[in-house]
Order: structure tokens, then sequence, then C-alpha cells
């Protein structure tokens, strides 16, 4: 990464990684695409794929089962998926940044040696439990309690919208949750881990989205759920900071996540630009369509920028809030702006759901929503720039 900074050229290993997804999103995924968002099927066959390329390891050390590479390595992978599969890369990110990356960052050594090999290997996947259906933005309104008894935290509430959460793979949701009150009469939030075989534990019947049809999404309930006090994730009471850094880090995973997205509709609208012929010539010889896309590549040049910027910041050990608020709001603008003109410049076929640009523009709308909203984004730019 600082090879890049210096001379705009990524290290070899970083290229390779790339060039290895890109295969792979190709080869593999780009075929079974449209037959698993129309059917709204989890594709089980391409992330046993993932698992064997090794991609759920890809930030965590060789000791936990991982790969021995870092979040920008990750990242990568995530903008490559992202040009073909908006649902398969999220179902990387949720299961690497939201599922097993709580437990790296934060949990003791005896949860870190029994949960992150699975997780890592990608044979079973982890799911963030926060977002509640009063609780979304304003996570801090977390409903979800548990309390302590003979020893088990029992944990009653419910969450939404969660990643990951219901196929049948997942093993755990790390859970936050209202232990008591503070000093100050405040919330106490506390993260804790639920294997997912916990009883009292449900995950409801899946959503019925507008995008991300392939993903595996869906609202939890938790009834007199019992788990070990010893399932206590970091710190009591320090669980929602604990998922602050957490989104924090999300953001740039989305950012990348979302340049993927962008990209792809700048490669589609390319090559359709040059095969499309209307009134005797291919449409890219028009500067109304070569225009559009030449603005669709900067917008995905400059978001790719942005989450560099953030990964290096990151990766230095230096702050980096700010610029991983920066990059989600523009990768994810993006996405979205380049769905809508790739839509635009494939006209009716760009409507029907076999083409790719028509998967974005449904898929790339949660982008703007999903781990902070554009607004929530902007509040926090604002906030770092002390208003």
């Amino acid at each position: 990464m600082t090879d890049y900074l210096a001379t705009g050229q990524l290290p070899d290993e970083y290229q390779q990684l790339a060039k290895t997804v890109a295969d792979f999103a190709a080869n593999v995924v780009a075929p079974v695409s449209a037959e698993h968002d129309a059917n709204h099927t989890f594709p089980y066959e391409v992330v046993s794929g993932m698992a064997e390329m090794g991609l759920f390891g890809l930030p965590f050390p060789e000791e936990y089962g991982g790969m021995g590479g870092d979040y920008f390595a990750l990242c990568l992978a995530l903008e490559e998926l992202g040009k073909v599969d908006q649902s398969v890369a999220i179902t990387l990110e949720a299961g690497v940044s939201l599922g097993a990356m709580p437990i790296y960052r934060f949990g003791n050594e005896d949860q870190k040696q029994e949960w992150l090999p699975k997780l890592a290997s990608g044979k079973a996947l982890g799911a963030f439990g926060l977002t509640e259906p009063g609780a979304g933005s304003d996570a801090g309104g977390t409903k979800t309690t548990a309390k302590l008894s003979d020893g088990e935290w029992v944990i009653n509430g419910n969450k939404q919208f969660i990643t990951n959460s219901g196929t049948d793979i997942t093993a755990l949701v790390t859970a936050t949750a209202v232990t008591g009150t503070t000093a100050g009469g405040k919330k106490e939030i506390s993260t804790i881990i639920v294997p997912t075989d916990t009883p009292g534990f449900t995950a409801e019947p899946a959503y019925d989205k507008v995008g991300w049809n392939a993903s595996d999404t869906h609202p939890l309930s938790f009834v007199d759920a019992r788990v070990p006090e010893e399932n206590l994730l970091g710190e009591r009471g320090r669980g929602y900071a604990n998922f602050l850094r957490i989104l924090d880090e999300g953001r740039i995973a989305i950012a990348a996540l979302s340049v993927g997205a962008a990209q792809g509709c700048v490669d589609e609208s390319v090559k359709y630009a040059k095969e499309r012929e209307a009134f005797g010539h291919p449409i890219g010889h028009n500067q109304a369509v070569a225009f559009k896309i030449a603005r669709m590549e900067a917008r995905a040049h400059t978001a790719r920028a942005a989450y560099y910027d953030a990964s290096a910041a990151m990766l230095a050990g230096k702050p980096f809030k700010k610029q991983a608020a920066v990059a989600k709001l523009i990768a994810s603008e993006a996405a979205m702006d380049n769905a809508r003109d790739a839509t635009q410049i494939h006209g009716g076929y760009g409507f029907m759901n076999e083409y790719v640009v028509a998967r974005h523009y449904r898929d790339s709308k949660i982008l703007e929503i999903g781990e902070g909203t554009t607004e929530v984004q902007l509040m926090l730019v604002a906030r770092e720039l002390g208003l």
C-alpha cells in the first residue's frame, strides 16, 4: 500500500490477488448470478469457492487460520466481486468485516481460538447483530436486553436487516444488548456471542428485498435465549463503542464494493456502446453517450482513490474515521449514479434483469443506506471538521 502511494502502482501481491479474484468472478460467479438473483437463492457453491481461495481469511493471522494479509487485500477482493455480483461481494464483506472481525478485534484468546478458524475458513459465517426495528442510524437506541442469571446471559429482543444470519453455515451472531445502566444513568450496551443453535434464538423468514437477492438477510428474535457468561465479547459496557469501530472499518470495505459496482457499470457500458449500433454507427461515437461514460469513469476513479486513502490511513495506524466516511459517501453515490447512467445507455435492455446493469440498478441503492446512510456519513465528516 505504501508503495502505491509512492509509485502509483500496487505491489505485485496485491495485483495478483485482484487478478485471481477477477478471474473467479468472471468464470465462477458471473455464470450463476442471474439465476440466483431471480430465484432469491444463496450461492453456496460460490461461497465454497471463495472459501477454498482463502478469501474469508484474508485479513487474519495464520495462527487463527487466516491468510496473513491485511484489510486492503480484502477490499481489493470486494472491488473485483462487486463488478459482477454485489450479493456475493456483500456476503464476503459481512462475513469478514462484520462477522469475524469483532471477534478478532475484541475477543479473548479462547474466543479467538474457538471461532476464528471456522470463520476464516469460510466453512462457517458470523453475523453482526446491531440494527433493531427502532435503532438503525441511532444504534444507541438498542432495546434488546441481556441479564445475568446463574452464570448465563438471558437475552430478549429483536434485530433486523442482519446479513448472513440465516444460512445453513451461519454459526453465530454477535449481538449488542443493554446489560445495565452506567453511573450516569445511561444504557450500558455490551456485545454477546450467540451461537445460532442457542434455544430461544430464531432467524425469522428472509426479507423480500428490492436487490441483493442472493444475499441472506433476516430479522432475528431472542426469547429468553441463554448463553454462558463468558460469551461476553470485549469489555462489558463497551459494546456500542466497539461496534462503532467495526463500522468505521466496514465503511472502507463497503466503499471498495461500491467502487466495484461503479466500475462494473463502466465496463458494461463501454462494451455495449461499442457493439450497439443506431443510425448507422456504434452509439459510443455519439458524444452524449461517450461523455456520459467518461463521467462514470471519473466517478469510479475518484471513489477508488478515496478508499485507497482511507485504507492507507487505517493500515498506518492513523485516525481514519473521516477518510472512511468520505470514501463510503463518494463511492456509494458513484455506484448509484453509474448504475442509473448505465441503465440509460443500455436503453430497454438495461431494464431487463438478465443484464448486469439492471441488477446494479436495483442493488446499488442499499449502498447509500447500509453500514451508515449518506446522511450519517455527512454527519461524521462534519463532526470531524469540528462542526
